[in-house]
């Protein structure tokens, strides 16, 4: 008798923990809660043809604008000119368009790189080289997301495509022939980890042109 009841109770812990693992495993499939981030200074380059009259603007999915430069008001309205320089309304010149806010994201981590920081700096030139950006915006990008990576032991990093353009749609007028948008998701790790490679391309840069790069710094 002792030996039945002993032979249930196993069987009852055994489905017991057994539907545990279950629920687990099925909890770890699921996506995380979305996480505070900044999407950290975008910048966008405009290079038409020839000179012209442009309206940008960005718009969140949610939250909010930290900063913006020159100032956004409803939109920005520049004259654009093919070597890149952008004049507002007040005339004075800017390289690019700035932006940077406050959300809440989610990014895709299930592709990318583990790059040691002492590694960062050859890692972008080769990355944003074959994601479109040309030697200038790759200097501007490096010049502000280099010395994060280069602080850290090792940096997962994954370049996001879909999730930004959630979390941010661009309004150009006219519209470009060509745009380019980088933005890379980042987290400062410890040791290396296994994730499988990112794919790396981008469009033609073919008639009038519309760059942008940024970075969130996730935790």
């Amino acid at each position: 008798m002792k030996g039945y009841i002993a032979s249930v109770a196993a069987r009852r812990l055994f489905v017991f923990l057994a539907a545990g693992a279950v629920i687990y495993a099925i909890l770890s499939l699921a996506p995380g809660d979305p996480a505070q981030v900044i999407l950290g200074k975008p910048a966008i380059y405009l290079y038409p043809q020839e000179e012209t009259e442009v309206f940008v603007n960005v718009k969140l999915a949610q939250g909010q604008f930290d900063v913006t430069e020159p100032a956004l008001g409803d939109g920005w309205r520049v004259t654009a000119r093919p070597d890149g320089v952008l004049t507002d309304e007040t005339g004075q010149n800017w390289p690019y368009l700035f932006w940077e806010a406050s959300c809440s994201a989610q990014f895709d981590f299930s592709q990318g790189f583990v790059v040691p920081g002492r590694q960062a700096e050859e890692f972008l030139l080769l990355s944003l080289g074959k994601l479109g950006l040309n030697a200038q915006e790759t200097a501007d990008f490096m010049e502000f997301w280099l010395p994060q990576l280069e602080e850290n032991p090792y940096n997962l990093i994954a370049f996001q495509q879909q999730a930004y353009t959630d979390l941010a749609r661009l309004e150009i007028d006219p519209a470009p022939d060509s745009l380019i948008r980088v933005f890379m998701a980042w987290k400062p790790i410890d040791k290396p980890m296994e994730i499988l490679p990112q794919p790396l391309q981008a469009p033609a840069r073919q008639g009038f042109t519309v760059v942008e790069w940024g970075g969130s710094r996730v935790e």
